[in-house]
């Protein structure tokens, strides 16, 4: 199966680059045997008494940093902790930097480059760790929007707008998008509905967003993330399946999480540990049955999941029906509703 397989046309003001206010005002594509254009604040009646939410409580933390090495000005994306007081990150212009050399980001605030990797990749180790670095990050870092979001920089708004209703636990460098569409409001009314929730962490990394630069998809290798299940949610997420609830993932990262922990005979597991799980078409899904996400990029791994869980050429009608039908895409766009082919 080729990378270019999964590529479709899409022009540039398709791309969101605010929320929709409120969150839960956007557009959503239901997409079944039909497809069909609803609101994300009719969510409650398109699910039934019984079902489960599955949703990502990672929190995002400002993981871009600007500084210097000298003269020369350093952009660092963090991606991925390495450490109590290291981090994996990209960092430009990666070939100036060299083994040892000091990266200045404030006065308070300074990191060593303690090996470099491929593609821009450092590891990057800090003056301060634990809960310190995270004063810090918070103090002089800026949140980590997408490359796709053409803005000169994040502003001050982002810092709430690029963070979901359930962020608890900080560690991600992305949001989990589909839980960008939550509001309190949207959460009471599906818990009227019957529908409960239950929280898995993963730690969004920046490579989430690296392009698939092989032909054969198969070659493509994906970065690890952390991640967690915790007995509870997987046994919650087993009764609802035991009494014909319906798993429903908010989102990429939440689906990811449930398929790595899940057993072959489809039971949920707990789970606490990296994961760098591809789905593509041809995977057999073993918890999901359906999926809220948000519209993805061409050629990505995340549109090729969802080509994976509801059908390659159902989710190519989708998403030419979404750009005709002007949807807003990707981190801040609009979402859509999948349910899973048999």
């Amino acid at each position: 199966m080729k990378t270019a397989d999964f590529d479709f046309d899409l022009p540039q003001d398709r791309i969101a680059t605010h929320p929709a206010r409120p969150r839960d005002s956007a557009r959503l594509l239901v997409v079944d045997e039909t497809l069909c254009d609803r609101i994300v604040r009719e969510l409650p009646e398109l699910l039934q008494p019984g079902d489960l939410l599955v949703y990502n409580d990672t929190r995002v933390i400002p993981a871009r940093l600007l500084g210097t090495r000298g003269v020369v000005k350093v952009d660092a994306m963090l991606h991925k902790r390495e450490g109590d007081d290291a981090w994996a990150a990209f960092a430009k212009p990666g070939k100036r930097l060299k083994l040892g050399d000091t990266i200045v980001f404030a006065e308070d605030f300074t990191a060593i480059v303690e090996e470099k990797r491929e593609g821009g990749e450092v590891r990057l180790r800090f003056n301060v760790g634990g809960a310190a670095l995270f004063e810090r990050l918070h103090a002089h870092g800026a949140m980590p929007l997408p490359p796709y979001i053409r803005r000169d920089a994040p502003d001050e708004q982002d810092r709430s707008d690029y963070q979901t209703v359930f962020a608890e636990k900080e560690g991600a460098v992305a949001a989990p998008t589909a839980g960008l569409h939550f509001t309190p409001e949207l959460l009471a009314a599906l818990e009227a509905r019957g529908v409960k929730r239950v929280p898995v962490t993963l730690h969004v990394g920046a490579g989430t967003f690296l392009p698939v630069k092989v032909e054969d998809i198969r070659e493509h290798r994906m970065h690890a993330e952390y991640g967690e299940v915790s007995p509870q949610t997987a046994a919650a997420v087993n009764a609802a399946r035991a009494a014909g609830g319906r798993v429903v993932a908010v989102g990429t990262t939440a689906l990811r999480l449930l398929e790595s922990a899940a057993t072959e005979d489809g039971r949920l597991e707990p789970f606490a540990d990296e994961t760098s799980i591809f789905i593509y078409p041809g995977y057999r899904f073993r918890i999901v049955d359906q999926l809220l996400t948000n519209f993805h990029l061409p050629r990505s791994t995340l549109f090729m999941l969802v080509c994976a869980f509801a059908g390659m050429e159902r989710m190519k009608a989708a998403y030419a029906h979404a750009v005709a039908a002007g949807y807003r895409f990707y981190s801040y766009g609009d979402a859509s509703l999948l349910r899973r082919v048999p």
